[in-house]
């Protein structure tokens, strides 16, 4: 950690690691038909049959192969996430889906209990030693494996898509691709995506020097696996024993709250903006403003809540988890702002320093 002093962030700032990439953990799904098959390479996407043909490989149409792949397969397994400085945790998961609604559950196995349940946008976090569940709405991605939707994102602007080689992951054939940055404002990804089933069953996160700062990853993965929607939605409904708190979210804009940018940062889109209230357990709630941005793999929150000289310390503060990386610091006086991403320092800075307050 940098910085004066260590500052542990409330919940509503830091995505536990297995619940999220991201924070937020980025994780990534895709689709490559089987390439030993000439019969059916008419029904390839189009990604695929641009890579074999030796075109170059358009990052956007491999992203968009990505997120269809998460809609439409039931799965469960186990997945480790391993950060370079040797911190591991490990979660199950269980992901079923009908063609128009999904729901997904996911159990930590490492560091403090819960269970975490997603039915579309709905989140419920249960944990069981302090006998709570909270609920909220939520648009970021989910457990591993996922990936962020972005509205008014150019992806291939920012990275080029490489193709690997072949690797078994999970005990599956996996297939890898390399999502590299054109600029230093985000992270590389390299993904290995199994042949058959399209599902990714392994990532890394890279720095500019190529080192892997994060890596996720199926330990063991069945895909197919007759999982019931039904049945998860009422385990998800079942609250008893529970006290039950819900974070109440309300759309906004940035605009609307008296914030503005100077300039927008390379590649990075607004996804919206979310009034909420923080969960710091030993201070009142405090109105909590969230923005969220992306540029189609990485995505990054900025909140922004009153200033107060009991919960925020004098100096910023800067701390990093794997990949992730969270800057906060006081702006205009009266507001603390806390950004959080897997993206590089730099990247943060750059939002602190293009955002305005005053209408």
């Amino acid at each position: 950690m940098r910085g004066q002093r260590r500052q542990t962030a409330p919940d509503h700032r830091v995505v536990p690691r297995w619940q999220a990439r991201r924070h937020a953990v980025l994780c990534m799904l895709g689709c490559l038909a089987i390439l030993a098959m000439p019969a059916a390479r008419a029904q390839q996407p189009p990604a695929v049959a641009a890579a074999q043909s030796g075109e170059p490989v358009d990052a956007a149409a491999w992203i968009a192969r990505m997120r269809q792949a998460a809609t439409e397969r039931n799965y469960s397994g186990t997945f480790v996430v391993l950060a370079a400085h040797g911190a591991m945790s490990s979660a199950r998961i269980w992901h079923a889906c009908d063609g128009q609604s999904q729901i997904e559950r996911v159990e930590a196995l490492s560091g403090t209990p819960r269970v975490v349940f997603r039915r579309d946008g709905e989140v419920r976090v249960f944990l069981p030693r302090e006998h709570i569940v909270r609920s909220e709405m939520q648009r970021a991605p989910g457990a591993f494996p996922a990936l962020p939707y972005g509205n008014g994102v150019l992806p291939a602007r920012h990275y080029r898509v490489q193709m690997g080689g072949q690797e078994r992951v999970a005990g599956l054939d996996a297939d890898m691709l390399s999502f590299v940055p054109r600029d230093g404002w985000r992270y590389g990804h390299r993904v290995w995506i199994d042949r058959a089933s399209g599902l990714l069953v392994k990532m890394q996160t890279l720095d500019s020097e190529g080192r892997v700062l994060e890596q996720a990853a199926f330990s063991e993965l069945t895909m197919g696996v007759p999982l019931d929607l039904q049945s998860m939605g009422r385990m998800m409904d079942d609250v008893a024993g529970y006290q039950q708190v819900t974070v109440a979210t309300q759309p906004t804009s940035a605009q609307a709250e008296g914030w503005s940018m100077a300039e927008n940062v390379v590649g990075f889109a607004s996804q919206g903006c979310y009034n909420r209230r923080s969960l710091a357990p030993t201070e009142p709630a405090q109105p909590v403003l969230q923005c969220i941005y992306t540029d189609g793999l990485a995505t990054l929150s900025v909140f922004m809540e009153p200033y107060g000289a009991r919960r925020h310390p004098l100096m910023p503060q800067t701390l990093h988890m794997g990949a992730t990386q969270i800057l906060a610091q006081r702006l205009g006086g009266d507001t603390w702002v806390t950004a959080v991403g897997e993206v590089p320092q730099r990247t943060l800075r750059q939002f602190m320093e293009a955002m305005r307050h005053g209408r």
